[in-house]
């Protein structure tokens, strides 16, 4: 289980400002997440289960999957009418890591 003091330590270095009942609600969130790892973990015999590549029992060729097409290109111009600064045609973001 993590405790609320590591969540905090987390929440401050990730610069989250939370209260207490997110704190609680994470804590049994996390406690959840923790239990269904080592469900995972307790797994007999995974490494004999041949990965799964694809999620369909199918013959795959050329004509089943389309090709990646570029069709939504969204010039400098568009973009910065969107965002609060930018130069030489790049985006300025606060910075949010210490």
């Amino acid at each position: 289980m993590i405790s609320k003091s590591e969540l905090e330590s987390l929440a401050k270095k990730l610069m989250f400002e939370m209260n207490d009942d997110e704190y609680e609600t994470l804590e049994k969130e996390f406690d959840v997440i923790l239990k269904q790892m080592d469900l995972i973990g307790n797994i007999k015999d995974i490494d004999k289960v041949e990965p799964m590549i694809f999620p369909f029992d199918l013959e795959l060729n050329d004509d089943y999957l389309r090709e990646d097409v570029y069709n939504n290109e969204i010039t400098f111009d568009d973009m910065k009418i969107n965002v609060k600064d930018y130069e030489d045609n790049r985006v300025k973001v606060p910075k949010v890591v210490e």
